[in-house]
């Protein structure tokens, strides 16, 4: 081990006491604090960052939504194909009607309410279906009930 080490370049500045609290805080193989202005700043630098960030990726242009437009016309035709017209006239035509509003928001440009008309049409449709669906099940159960009422009284049978 050998005893010739280069000479402390900050003498001066232990002598005056500059350094001393910077090396105190320091190890020898840390690097010495930023200055306060940078430190300070560096929050404000990454909040700049992430807004620009999120900025740009909300600018971004998302895929038109043909999908859900796409989607919502199935579940229309679906509901009028079982009978929602009959059974389900307001959700049929609130589902109609929201799918007119998807279409002109689309052809408008407003991808953003054009999605959300178009996926609100799907759901009210969907809800249109099941509904009708409901009430034809319930008027052949009704009509099963009759009939079975039926067979009992041609066998003599009391309920």
């Amino acid at each position: 081990m050998s005893m010739n080490r280069p000479p402390f370049t900050g003498i001066r500045s232990l002598r005056s006491g500059a350094l001393l609290p910077t090396m105190a805080a320091c190890s020898p193989t840390m690097r010495p604090p930023m200055p306060a202005s940078i430190a300070q700043s560096r929050p404000f630098l990454h909040a700049l960052v992430l807004g620009t960030v999120l900025a740009l990726t909300a600018c971004a242009s998302m895929p038109p939504p043909t999908a859900e437009l796409s989607a919502a016309q199935q579940a229309v035709a679906r509901a009028a194909d079982a009978d929602a017209d009959q059974y389900a006239p307001a959700e049929l035509e609130q589902a109609r009607a929201l799918l007119s509003q998807a279409q002109s928001a689309m052809s408008g440009g407003s991808q953003r309410d054009a999605r959300t008309a178009a996926v609100a049409a799907a759901a009210v449709a969907d809800l249109a279906r099941a509904r009708s669906r409901e009430a034809v099940a319930n008027t052949e159960l009704a009509q099963r009930r009759a009939q079975i009422s039926r067979l009992r009284e041609q066998l003599g049978m009391q309920p």
